[in-house]
C-alpha cells in the first residue's frame, strides 16, 4: 500500500528544527530579531510553526548562512524595507572575516557596523549562558 504524504498545519519547534536543520535555540532567537516570525502558541504555551514560517526561517537561513548577511541586513531585506541613504546592505567580498557589510556612520563620521557585529554576539551570548 503506497502512504500517503498528508502536510500538517501546525508544527513544534522540534520538528520545525529537524525540517530545517536550525537548533531550536537559534529559532528562538530569530523570533525576537525578526518581526514577521511570530509562531502563535497552544494551550500549553508551546510554540506551533506554520508553512509560512517555516518558509520564512528557511529564507532567513538562506540570507544569514548562504548569502552572508547580518541579522540586520537580513531583518531589512525580510521586511521589505527600501535601503535607507545612510545604510548600505549588501554582501562583501568572500574571504573576509565579515562577509556582509552594515555600514551607519555616526555624527562623528565613525562607522559602528563593528558595534552591531559586538551588540549581535553580546545578544547571542545572553541566550547561551542564560541556558546553562
Amino acid at each position: 500500500m503506497k502512504e500517503l504524504s498528508i502536510k500538517k498545519l501546525y508544527y513544534s519547534i522540534s520538528e520545525v528544527s529537524r525540517i530545517t536543520g536550525i537548533e531550536q535555540y537559534v529559532l528562538r532567537y530569530w523570533q525576537s530579531e525578526f518581526e514577521n516570525l511570530k509562531p502563535q502558541k497552544n494551550r500549553a504555551g508551546n510554540r506551533i510553526y506554520t508553512n509560512k514560517d517555516i518558509q520564512l526561517i528557511l529564507k532567513i537561513t538562506e540570507l544569514l548562512r548562504d548569502k552572508k548577511y547580518t541579522i540586520e541586513g537580513a531583518r531589512k531585506i525580510i521586511e521589505g524595507k527600501s535601503e535607507d541613504e545612510e545604510l548600505d546592505v549588501k554582501p562583501g567580498k568572500k574571504g573576509t572575516k565579515h562577509s556582509e557589510a552594515v555600514h551607519t556612520k555616526t555624527e562623528k563620521g565613525e562607522d559602528i557596523s563593528l558595534k552591531s557585529d559586538l551588540l549581535e554576539i553580546k545578544n547571542i551570548l545572553g541566550i547561551l549562558i542564560s541556558k546553562l
